[in-house]
């Protein structure tokens, strides 16, 4: 969610609000496909449609569907059942209970439905690990697997605002120095900038963090061609979008952990509370919570002469199960 208010460095600013949205389990660089080499023997590929670019999806039951419809209009005599005799597959209909979400893909079939769909050595890799990222049972499963399909250069291509979302997330300095950007005395200056971190971030990462903000429409030029906050809200396609937010979230609180050290006791406030509490004081909390972030929103938006960032995070979660009266849960 994002909270917006008019660009420039005095007034009103705008803010970013971030709500939050294992083991590889049989996915792993092991199998063979991503060794380089193919396990079985399939009947010879079909060529696929060059409308039909695995690297411009996120779903690889979106890709299926789009591959079957442009190979169906461009021949007759292609099918589910001619697809399932080169894939090696018994099921006459497999594609289409895959397709329709009935069925999911193991690693191995994986490997023999990109062999079906024509798909070059690096295409095969990335739908294997597209397969594995659809299927993934936890976020930090399914943000390995996003790491795996962003190193290829033709998902870089494909995706670029998508890799730009990433790294705004990923890196904890992007939103700092969009935030440094509204402060009066801001040089467009990669080594100051760097160097106003803490802890501070090489001029080279800096430099590519205002690139990713200004490619994102963060940053702007205002008439005197001074880089200046935007109104802009920020917005990830929805398969990755949970994905990027708990990326942020963890380096932020990575952020608090190393500020204990690094950051003197007067200038900065940690503290923490453990509570017990029914379902209705929770949803009470929650809702103060809330309250309280609006509160701090505007408390920032009337500052007219901000000095310095500043993180603040909140983090609410359970240390123990529900239990009900009897000790059980």
């Amino acid at each position: 969610m994002v909270a917006s208010g008019s660009s420039g460095r005095s007034g009103h600013r705008s803010r970013l609000v971030h709500p939050e949205g294992g083991a590889l389990s049989a996915y792993s660089a092991e199998y063979a496909i991503l060794r380089g080499r193919r396990t079985g023997s399939y009947a010879e590929p079909v060529q696929p449609d060059p409308a039909v670019g695995v690297y411009a999806y996120l779903d690889y039951r979106a890709f299926l569907r789009d591959y079957y419809t442009a190979k169906k209009a461009a021949s007759r005599a292609f099918s589910y059942r001619s697809f399932s005799k080169r894939a090696g597959v018994s099921s006459p209909n497999y594609l289409k209970l895959v397709i329709d979400g009935k069925r999911s893909l193991s690693a191995k079939m994986a490997e023999r439905f990109a062999a079906a769909c024509g798909l070059d050595r690096e295409a095969s890799r990335y739908f294997v690990q597209l397969v594995g990222f659809n299927q993934a049972k936890t976020s930090s499963e399914r943000a390995q697997f996003y790491g795996k399909l962003s190193g290829f250069r033709s998902y870089q291509q494909a995706h670029k605002l998508d890799v730009a979302h990433a790294a705004y997330y990923t890196d904890w300095f992007m939103p700092a120095i969009r935030e440094l950007a509204a402060t009066p005395h801001f040089r467009e200056d990669a080594e100051w900038i760097g160097d106003q971190l803490i802890p501070p971030i090489s001029s080279l990462q800096a430099r590519r963090a205002l690139d990713t903000l200004i490619d994102l429409g963060l940053l702007v030029r205002n008439d005197t061609g001074q880089l200046v906050q935007a109104d802009a809200l920020l917005s990830t396609g929805p398969e990755t979008r949970g994905l990027h937010i708990a990326a942020f979230h963890r380096a932020m609180t990575q952020r608090a952990i190393e500020s204990i050290d690094l950051v003197p006791a007067a200038e900065r406030d940690i503290s923490s509370l453990t509570l017990g509490l029914g379902r209705q004081g929770l949803r009470t909390l929650k809702e103060r919570l809330q309250g309280l972030r609006r509160e701090l929103l505007e408390l920032s938006a009337l500052e007219q002469d901000p000095e310095q960032v500043v993180q603040l995070n909140f983090q609410l979660f359970p240390l123990t199960r529900v239990t009900k009266r009897g000790g059980n849960r």
